[in-house]
C-alpha cells in the first residue's frame, strides 16, 4: 500500500513536531473506536454476574476509559490537548466468543479530531478489565482495536469497511 500524503508529525528535516492547527476551523468532531478482550468462559461469567472480587468490572472500566480519553495528550506525545464535550463507552458481553466488546465515542468542537481519544479510551477500558480479572485469568487477550468512524474537519468523514 502506498501513501500519497506525508506523515504530518515530521517537519521537512524529519524532526518530530506537534502539528500546527491554529489555522484550522473549529468544527464539531466525533470518533468511535472499538476493541475486544477475550477470556476464559469462567472469567466472563464472573464479569456478567458482577461477582469479580473487585466488584463491577465494566462500571470501573467505563470510568477508566473516560479518564483515559481526557488524558490522551499526556500519554501520546504529539497529541493536542482537547476540550472534550462528550465521551461515552459501552460494552457488549459476547458469550459465544468468551469476550467483551468495547465501543468508545469521543466528541469535541475544535480544530483537530478525536480519533486518538476514542482509541485510547477503548484500550484503557480493556486494560482495566484485564487488571481487574488477571487474578483468575492471566491469558486474556486484547484484540481488534480499530477506528470505526470519524466525522468533522477538513478531511470529512471516515467509516471503516466491514
Amino acid at each position: 500500500m502506498t501513501h500519497s500524503q506525508p506523515l504530518t508529525h515530521f517537519d521537512a528535516h524529519g524532526q518530530a513536531h506537534m502539528v500546527d492547527v491554529s489555522d484550522k476551523a473549529a468544527t464539531r468532531r466525533s470518533a468511535t473506536a472499538q476493541g475486544r478482550i477475550r477470556m476464559l468462559p469462567e472469567t466472563l461469567h464472573l464479569i456478567e454476574q458482577g461477582t469479580a472480587k473487585k466488584g463491577d468490572v465494566l462500571g470501573i472500566a467505563r470510568i477508566a476509559g473516560i479518564q483515559a480519553a481526557k488524558k490522551t495528550s499526556d500519554l501520546i506525545p504529539l497529541c493536542h490537548p482537547i476540550a472534550l464535550t462528550r465521551v461515552a463507552l459501552s460494552f457488549e458481553v459476547e458469550p459465544v466468543t468468551h469476550s467483551v466488546l468495547c465501543h468508545a465515542t469521543a466528541e469535541c468542537t475544535g480544530p483537530t479530531g478525536v480519533e486518538m481519544e476514542a482509541l485510547t479510551a477503548v484500550q484503557v477500558a480493556l486494560l482495566t478489565i484485564y487488571d481487574m480479572c488477571k487474578a483468575v485469568d492471566r491469558g486474556m487477550t486484547i484484540t481488534d482495536v480499530t477506528l470505526l468512524e470519524k466525522h468533522g474537519g477538513k478531511s470529512g468523514s471516515f467509516v471503516a469497511r466491514d
